[in-house]
C-alpha cells in the first residue's frame, strides 16, 4: 500500500514533464518556422527598401511612420528588421554547417583510431576553444577583409571543437555497443561500422547539437556585426542596428530593443527546439 502511494503522485507529475517538452518543441518550432518565413520574404518584399534614407522622417516612434518607426537615416526599422533577419540567420547556419560537418568528422574519425589522434585533436579543441569567434574574426579580417566569408568562417573554426567533443563522446559510446562488437567480428573494417552503425546513431544527438549552437551563432553574429566585422554597410544587420543605435537609445529606445528583442527571440526559439528534439530524440529522456 505504502508502494502504491508513493508511485501514484509520481505519474501525473512524469506527464506534466512530458507535456513541458511537447510544449518547447512546439513553441521553439513556431518561432524559428516564423523567422524563416520573414527571412525568405525579405527576399522579395519589404515595406520599403532596407537602404533608402527618408531624412525628413528620421527617429519617428513606432506608427509614427511604418509599422516599427524610422532610425537616424531615416531607414525603415521593420524593413531592416526583416533584411537582418536574413543575414543573421544565413550567416549563421552556413557556419554551423560547415563547422558541424567538419566537427562531426573529425570526432568519428577520432573515435574510431582512439591512440595519438585523439590526444592531437583534443588538444587542437583546447587552442580553438582559447580563441573566441570575436578574435578569430579580427585576425580573419585583417587578411581577408570585413564580410560575410569573414564571419561564417570565423564563427565555423569556433563550432569545429564542438561538434568534434560531441560526436567524439557519442561515437566512443556507440563503438561499445553489442551490435558494433558483432560487425567488428565479422571482419567489417572501421570505415564500413562507423558510416553503417556509428553515424546513423549518432546523428540525433548530432542534430540537437546543431540546433542549439544555431542559437549561440546568431549571438556570435550579432557581436561580430555590433563590431563591423560582418556584412558590410548598407546590408542591415541586428548587430549593427543595436551600435548604430547606442548614441540614440535615449532619444529613440526602440532603435535598440527592437532588434535586441529579435535576437533574444531567436536564440530563445532555437534553445526551446533544440531541447524539445533532445527529449524527442533521446529514448532515455523520453523514459524520464
Amino acid at each position: 500500500m505504502n508502494i502504491v502511494e508513493t508511485v501514484a503522485p509520481a505519474l501525473p507529475r512524469r506527464s506534466r514533464f512530458r507535456v513541458l517538452r511537447r510544449t518547447n518543441l512546439m513553441l521553439g518550432a513556431l518561432i524559428i518556422v516564423a523567422l524563416v518565413c520573414v527571412a525568405i520574404v525579405s527576399l522579395f518584399w519589404t515595406p520599403v527598401p532596407p537602404a533608402k534614407m527618408q531624412i525628413i522622417h528620421k527617429l519617428l516612434p513606432p506608427f509614427g511612420f511604418g509599422l516599427l518607426g524610422t532610425d537616424q537615416l531615416g531607414h525603415d526599422v521593420l524593413s531592416m528588421l526583416m533584411a537582418g533577419c536574413w543575414n543573421s540567420l544565413s550567416i549563421s547556419v552556413s557556419a554551423v554547417a560547415i563547422g558541424g560537418t567538419l566537427g562531426t568528422i573529425i570526432g568519428v574519425t577520432v573515435a574510431a583510431q582512439r591512440g595519438l589522434l585523439e590526444a592531437l585533436v583534443m588538444r587542437a579543441c583546447d587552442v580553438i576553444f582559447a580563441l573566441p569567434p570575436i578574435l578569430s574574426a579580427m585576425i580573419l579580417g585583417a587578411f581577408l577583409g570585413t564580410g560575410r566569408e569573414t564571419a561564417i568562417i570565423a564563427i565555423a573554426v569556433f563550432m569545429v571543437p564542438v561538434f568534434a567533443r560531441g560526436a567524439l563522446a557519442s561515437a566512443l559510446q556507440a563503438w561499445s555497443r553489442d551490435y558494433v562488437l558483432a560487425a567488428r567480428a565479422i571482419g567489417n573494417t572501421q570505415l564500413a561500422i562507423t558510416v553503417r552503425h556509428v553515424l546513423p546513431n549518432i546523428m540525433g544527438s548530432i542534430i540537437v547539437q546543431a540546433t542549439i549552437q544555431l542559437g549561440l551563432a546568431i549571438l556570435t553574429e550579432a557581436g561580430l556585426a555590433y563590431l563591423g566585422l560582418s556584412v558590410p554597410p548598407p546590408a542591415p544587420t541586428w548587430g549593427r542596428m543595436l551600435a548604430d543605435a547606442q548614441t540614440y537609445f535615449q532619444a529613440a529606445p526602440w532603435l535598440a530593443l527592437l532588434p535586441g528583442l529579435a535576437i533574444a527571440l531567436s536564440v530563445l526559439g532555437f534553445n526551446l527546439l533544440g531541447d524539445g528534439l533532445r527529449d524527442l530524440l533521446d529514448p532515455r529522456e523520453a523514459t524520464r
